[in-house]
């Protein structure tokens, strides 16, 4: 099974990362994954606060999809960004390649003295720890 996309979107809503993590995801342009980021936000923020059971933590909304075609995986941070995987239905350790990209982005693109909060992720680092972990499990 493959992971088709990562894309991650900051707690405004905004996207500050995306790409294909592999050669079988379907190509997506620019504008189109600025509307994904976003609407997945207010899609999140809805679950939320539409969930009948609630949480003490803060972390609620939408962790996991599965369709016919896809399976979606949201893992979100205590800051509100939220990392969100793509893959193909049975592809296994979502959660765990999820949380191992957070920690590639808290070493690589947060100790990075010329990236800002909330703006676009441009680190090479991180591009290239996503991709070792990419190998790992793909």
């Amino acid at each position: 099974m493959t992971f088709l996309h990562l894309f991650i979107v900051n707690k405004s809503g905004g996207l500050i990362h995306h790409r294909p993590l592999s050669k079988h995801a379907p190509h997506i342009g620019t504008n189109d994954w600025l509307r994904i980021g976003s609407t997945f936000h207010s899609l999140h923020a809805i679950a939320a606060e539409a969930s009948p059971v609630k949480s003490k933590h803060k972390n609620d909304g939408i962790e996991f999809i599965e369709a016919e075609g896809l399976i979606l995986c949201c893992f979100q941070t205590r800051t509100g960004i939220k990392f969100v995987i793509t893959a193909e239905p049975g592809t296994r350790n979502l959660q765990k390649v999820l949380r191992e990209i957070y920690v590639s982005y808290a070493d690589c693109t947060l100790k990075d003295p010329f990236y800002e909060l909330e703006m676009p992720i441009r680190c090479e680092l991180f591009t290239q720890a996503v991709d070792d972990i990419m190998r790992q499990y793909g």
